[in-house]
């Protein structure tokens, strides 16, 4: 069994859940009350992390949720509040997003250290120490917050952690050296989570690895599938595009898994397709922990 750091990480989950769900409300009154306007921000991983989450948050009919790059944001609509995800607090783009936020809107941060620049420039911050990872590639500082936010919004999440709990502590359901292309779909939230599997595929293995939004997946991206092409659904799927996705001699895998488990599964899949290739997971290439720009 692999022993990289950030396999112990992914395998950490669980654990790390439990001790964010029983912490959710500090997560639920940071992301604003019922009816505020609120824009979530974050760069790479948390990028996805702000998409699922404003989708989850309109989902429960707590107001309007904009999410959007750090990078790419300018300031235009008026928001109540601005939430911004990072999990180093030293992100430049996010300081230079924050830097353009004007008077009025609460601003918050969502961090995984404490002291750190960010926390410096914004009202609220909460300090997710707990979930935060030695490794370059993020893994469970992101799964832990959405987690507590599901928990925030009203979700019971005790089996999801339970099955990741026995997913975790078994083997894959593929084998990854059948593969060298690898998709990720997902509609409404999952998007978000599937962007982020992608990513870590790319990040640890060097991978070809996409993803896209789940019925759009026929809209041309298809065109590229094949034998050795490995097709992941996150939550349920039409039988209708397994079908036409098949027909491509792709494999995919569909299954009745919380999507947050999913996701888990996917590092863990990136970790072993970068071990096969002879890659170190925790050392990516042309990767450091947080993008400090000079």
């Amino acid at each position: 069994m692999t022993t990289s750091i950030t396999a112990r990480e992914i395998s950490s989950q669980p654990e790390v859940w439990r001790r964010g769900i029983a912490d959710a409300g500090q997560l639920g009154r940071l992301l604003g009350t019922d009816g505020e306007r609120l824009l979530v921000l974050g760069c790479g991983t948390s990028a996805f992390v702000a998409e699922s989450l404003a989708v989850l948050r309109e989902r429960a009919g707590l107001g309007l949720t904009d999410a959007a790059y750090a990078s790419e944001w300018l300031p235009g609509r008026e928001y109540d509040r601005v939430v911004v995800i990072s999990r180093s607090g030293t992100t430049s783009e996010v300081i230079a997003a924050l830097e353009l936020v004007g008077p009025g809107p609460v601003t918050a941060a969502i961090v995984g250290v404490h002291d750190s620049p960010i926390a410096a420039l914004v009202d609220e911050t909460l300090v997710l120490d707990f979930a935060d990872e030695s490794s370059v590639v993020q893994t469970r500082f992101p799964t832990t917050v959405l987690a507590m936010a599901r928990t925030a919004f009203g979700e019971n999440l005790e089996s999801a952690v339970a099955e990741a709990a026995a997913v975790l502590d078994v083997d894959l359901p593929v084998a990854v050296g059948d593969f060298d292309h690898f998709v990720y779909l997902g509609t409404g939230w999952t998007h978000g989570l599937a962007q982020e599997a992608a990513l870590k595929v790319r990040e640890a293995a060097q991978a070809w690895a996409e993803s896209y939004p789940l019925l759009d997946y026929r809209h041309g991206p298809i065109a590229v599938a094949g034998a050795t092409s490995l097709v992941t659904v996150f939550g349920p799927v039409d039988p209708s595009l397994v079908a036409d996705i098949e027909k491509t001699g792709a494999t995919v895998q569909v299954n009745a898994l919380d999507p947050l488990v999913q996701l888990a599964q996917a590092q863990r899949l990136a970790v072993e397709l970068a071990e096969s290739r002879g890659l170190t997971p925790d050392s990516p290439r042309h990767l450091t922990r947080s993008v400090v720009l000079s």
